[in-house]
């Protein structure tokens, strides 16, 4: 398997393009011999804030749930914390980065879908404010590196709302 993200759909202006904006701001796993689509899973549909999540994803084994998983990490600049069975591509946990990440509520771990604020949202006719995390994101194109002894992951986060 090989592992990506796609970035966000354009034009920004997210009023000019309805619907999830499919299979942007998704992260794929690809076979390696065959170059088919083993999974896909869209982290922001219908991204309004240019979280374009593309960057860093880790490999790691970890006990979730009591059971030990191989699965992959990618911290999106959205400021959650996705972590998926790297097989299967299922959600097994989205955790926000920090708790000042307003654009959404909670990830609904039934569906997989974010659970939006709308007073955060950028339609147009609506005046949004102080949306967190911004364009930037919360972690961008830096690295992040795991402590399998401690079960920790060390990232380098931007704070800009």
């Amino acid at each position: 398997m090989f592992y990506y993200g796609s970035g966000n759909p354009a034009p920004w202006n997210e009023t000019m393009r309805p619907g999830d904006n499919k299979w942007t701001m998704t992260i794929w796993g690809r076979d390696v011999d065959t170059g088919l689509a083993k999974f896909g899973y869209q982290k922001t549909p219908h991204d309004e804030w240019d979280y374009a999540g593309v960057n860093v994803m880790v490999l790691t084994e970890q006990e979730i749930d009591g059971e030990m998983r191989k699965v992959l990490t990618h911290p999106d600049r959205n400021g959650i914390v996705y972590t998926l069975d790297r097989e299967t591509g299922d959600l097994l946990r989205a955790d926000k980065l920090d708790e000042t990440a307003n654009w959404v509520k909670y990830v609904d771990m039934e569906t997989g879908l974010p659970v939006r604020d709308p007073e955060y949202s950028t339609r147009m006719g609506h005046r949004s404010r102080d949306v967190c995390p911004s364009a930037m994101g919360y972690h961008n194109q830096g690295v992040m590196s795991y402590d399998p002894e401690q079960q920790n992951f060390l990232i380098g986060i931007n704070h800009i709302c």
